[in-house]
């Protein structure tokens, strides 16, 4: 028997609005609208589905307000994250956005009209207190926190859906099931216990000997419920990871299993998500959670320290029990006995007894060289699907940003440095250089701090779709802000390819050196006021702190500097 929904009612907005899907489809055309974000489409898709129930829509100021400081809805029902509506002051003016407005809400990738909010409120929200109390610091190490800084717009817009249609997908169609349908699915088989796993990575022996392991001491049976919605930057793509369970769910007792695919987009919020993550499989009808060491942990903070204790995830879960109604099956750490050819909880291993382990950064540093990955390790199906989306490190793909000052000789560097490539050979080398792709990508754009950032937010699309081809790309920019460089970090790294592999390169040549030698007298334009917005004059430039690599031609010559961002790819086995 599947479990009750968060709040007693599972709130399918789909099924409940379709009797007047058309007429809203039609007023949905003389409205004015808005187009989601990657973000935002997750979070409707769900709302929609009643994954995130008892949503109905994007929180409005008083539920958010109350998630943030207590974990709960304003009427007292538990919810832990803030599910959101974020918009400019332009998509306000521009949409005329107002309380009791409606606005429809399009699909980003082919436009077409999913939903119709119906606006209750616009209010500031205060980011550093969400991203202190949700993710626990205002980290940008964070990957949620630097979403917050750089991506999320200024204004969130609170208010009630109504579903015209559901997000349509054209991969892995049979295996998204919303949670009407999963409950539907778990009443066929007659499946009256269910034991959730949640996973954002490539699954191997060690995780389907863990889950038969929960199933058969409770007598239940197991959905493997991953997440292909947004996940960690960095992370093995979706396409990558559902071949990875196809292959792995052969493995499982007939029967035993079930594959579905969550389109959620993660926050990695540690213990607050664990508790998120249980409401959702609740939801979806499961009747126990796994919920792993350190869950849903973005990895190390500034200082070089886990963001949350290992336990953290599993006390917070334990502490909305009788709330939550799923019971939380505590991740066990499984490792390989060669003795017997099986695996144990580590626990419960006898001392002495030998004991075989490869960490997720041993099997990518094996995955990159082409060494071999042992069978009691992964599965032989699961190794050469890996092998197929993770080519060698050096015939992946990189972006080369360089930032810095006008003329601070950083067109000259990365003109050499697209020779010196060419030269090694290997990859097609693409120049994407500042003023060039500003005539070929952004004419008609200005130059004020929004512009200059929407002109690297498109160089860094260019950069990863490229770089995901296995290209090298050396793109150089001015830009002068640091909200504009993580961006550009985050899209490559979240769309760049298997290595994600981008190197930020800071061309520090002090601006008196640059100004002096102008030779275009752009500088003097910008001192006279000819010239409006221009870095280092009457706009910031904001020193990158996280440069991998700072440069100065005052101090070294073009052929060194070259030569040391060659050292800095070959340290990273990329040449």
């Amino acid at each position: 028997m599947a479990n009750s929904p968060h709040g007693g009612v599972l709130k399918n907005l789909v099924a409940r609005d379709e009797p007047i899907s058309d007429q809203l489809r039609e007023e949905s055309l003389s409205l004015p609208y808005l187009t989601l974000t990657e973000r935002q489409l997750c979070d409707l898709e769900l709302i929609t589905n009643g994954g995130f129930s008892p949503l109905e829509g994007f929180l409005n100021e008083a539920d958010y307000k109350n998630v943030v400081d207590n974990l709960r809805l304003s009427n007292g029902v538990l919810f832990p994250i803030p599910v959101t509506l974020d918009v400019s002051r332009g998509d306000i003016d521009r949409l005329s956005i107002a309380a009791g407005s409606r606005v429809t809400l399009l699909d980003p990738r082919d436009e077409e009209a999913l939903a119709i909010i119906t606006v209750e409120d616009i209010y500031t929200p205060d980011r550093v207190k969400e991203a202190i109390q949700v993710f626990g610091a205002d980290d940008p190490a964070h990957p949620s926190v630097a979403y917050l800084r750089n991506r999320v717009k200024d204004f969130y817009v609170g208010g009630k859906l109504q579903a015209i249609k559901a997000p349509t997908h054209f991969d892995y169609v049979a295996l998204r099931y919303t949670p009407t349908e999963l409950r539907a699915h778990f009443k066929k088989l007659a499946w009256r216990k269910v034991v959730a796993f949640q996973t954002r990575n490539p699954m191997h022996r060690a995780h389907r000997e863990l889950t038969v392991r929960a199933a058969r001491q409770r007598q239940a049976n197991v959905l493997i419920h991953p997440v292909v919605g947004l996940t960690k930057p960095g992370d093995v793509d979706h396409y990558t990871r559902v071949r990875v369970y196809e292959a792995i769910m052969q493995k499982y007792p007939n029967g035993m299993g079930q594959l579905a695919l969550l389109p959620l987009a993660m926050r990695m919020a540690g213990p607050r998500e664990a508790v998120w993550h249980a409401i959702i499989r609740k939801n979806y009808g499961a009747t126990h959670f796994i919920v792993g060491r350190d869950h849903a942990g973005p990895g190390k903070n500034s200082q070089g320290k886990d963001f949350y204790g290992p336990y953290d995830a599993q006390d917070l879960v334990i502490k909305y029990h009788d709330e939550l109604q799923i019971e939380m099956v505590p991740f066990q750490q499984m490792t390989y006995l060669p003795s017997t050819d099986d695996y144990q909880p580590i626990d419960e291993v006898p001392k002495g007894v030998q004991t075989l382990d490869i960490s997720g950064t041993e099997l990518r540093k094996r995955l990159r060289s082409g060494a071999p990955i042992p069978d009691w390790f992964s599965y032989d199906a699961v190794v050469k699907v890996l092998r197929e989306s993770y080519p060698p490190r050096n015939k992946q793909g990189f972006v080369l940003f360089l930032t810095g000052l006008h003329n601070s000789g950083k067109d000259a560097i990365a003109k050499a440095l697209q020779v010196t490539l060419h030269q090694q050979g290997g990859r097609s080398v693409s120049l994407l250089l500042g003023e060039t792709v500003r005539q070929e990508l952004s004419s008609e754009i200005g130059f004020s701090a929004d512009d200059r950032h929407e002109n690297t937010h498109r160089i860094a699309f260019v950069s990863a779709e490229l770089s995901r081809a296995g290209a090298a790309v050396i793109a150089a920019p001015t830009s002068p802000q640091d909200r504009s460089r993580q961006l550009a970090r985050d899209t490559i790294q979240q769309s760049g390819g298997s290595g994600g592999n981008f190197f930020l390169i800071h061309v520090a040549t002090p601006l008196e050196y640059c100004e002096k030698t102008d030779r275009h007298g752009l500088y003097s334009q910008a001192r006279r006021g000819e010239i409006k917005g221009f870095a280092g004059v009457d706009e910031p430039y904001e020193t990158p702190e996280d440069a991998d690599l700072t440069v100065d031609v005052t101090q070294q010559s073009i052929s060194e500097i070259v030569h040391s961002i060659v050292l800095l790819l070959e340290t990273n086995s990329l040449l």
